[in-house]
């Protein structure tokens, strides 16, 4: 039965993961009440289900990866909560919210490893992994090249350059750079567009890699043990920009140093005996 609200939590923290970006993004009163709410109720059957698998086996602390993960999901969304209590605040949330998401939602398809209904369904998540993944470093990219952009446009305006000649006399004409709000706009854009994308790809490889039943050999993985530092990464510059109001030429070096991470999770690829794209 602790498998079945385990399942229970993992649903409501899903829909609680989804609701936390329009509460933060928009900051809407109706948005956040229901990201809360939600949160809460994933809270209580993961508790419930944490007591009860313990009670069945006689124990008072957890045992095994997968029980270790459930009690860490719910370590975090108590943490969450303590942060909601006492600041009135949800913007943590965007971290907290998926993180925990991602701690249930192995255990929650079963204490043995998972197996899809048929291949269809295995060659459909991976394609939809591999998809996710790839929008989240393309957005990225794009958000680091609109950053430069930034970069390159405030070193123009600053220092009064003009790149072509006849500039001084028609400035609008050969100013091709668009401006630094425009910039600094679409580099934000591309990370509301990528962070939910890489949580997504994250989600799904989770399932992937223990449904071959790799168990703990998943996070040990140079290349797993990566991708889950630049999701942390990816929060931290999303908070930033977004939530905290960091802009400018700040936010810009921000944006190219984590894209910088994101180039070492493709080195460690070539160093990954369990985890690569030609041999899923």
């Amino acid at each position: 039965m602790d498998l079945f609200w385990l399942r229970v939590a993992a649903v409501f923290y899903a829909a609680a993961a989804v609701a936390v970006f329009p509460a933060v993004l928009r900051q809407q009163e109706r948005w956040r009440r229901s990201c809360v709410h939600l949160a809460g109720l994933g809270a209580v059957f993961h508790f419930v289900s944490a007591v009860e698998m313990l009670a069945q086996a006689h124990r008072w602390v957890p045992s095994g990866m997968r029980e270790v993960e459930s009690w860490m999901g719910l370590a975090l969304v108590g943490l969450f909560f303590l942060i909601w209590w006492l600041y009135e605040g949800i913007s943590l949330g965007i971290f907290a919210l998926p993180m925990t998401f991602l701690l249930v939602l192995v255990p929650a398809l079963g204490r043995e490893h998972y197996s899809f209904p048929s291949p269809g369904v295995r060659t459909g998540w991976l394609i939809v992994h591999i998809l996710a993944l790839m929008t989240a470093y393309a957005a990225l990219g794009l958000s680091m090249a609109s950053s430069l952009l930034y970069l390159l446009q405030e070193r123009k305006l600053k220092n009064k350059l003009k790149f072509l000649p006849g500039a001084i006399a028609q400035p609008e004409k050969h100013n091709w750079l668009p401006s630094l709000d425009s910039l600094d706009r679409s580099a934000v854009a591309m990370l509301v567009l990528g962070f939910p994308a890489m949580t997504i790809g994250l989600a799904l490889g989770s399932v992937l890699m223990q449904e071959a039943g790799m168990g703990a050999a998943y996070y040990l993985d140079p290349r797993i043990l990566s991708a889950f530092m630049s999701w942390i990464v990816y929060a931290a510059l999303f908070l930033l920009r977004r939530v905290a109001g960091v802009r400018g030429r700040r936010a810009a070096l921000l944006t190219t140093a984590s894209f910088a991470i994101m180039l070492v999770v493709w080195v460690a690829n070539l160093f990954s005996h369990i985890h690569r794209y030609g041999a899923q």
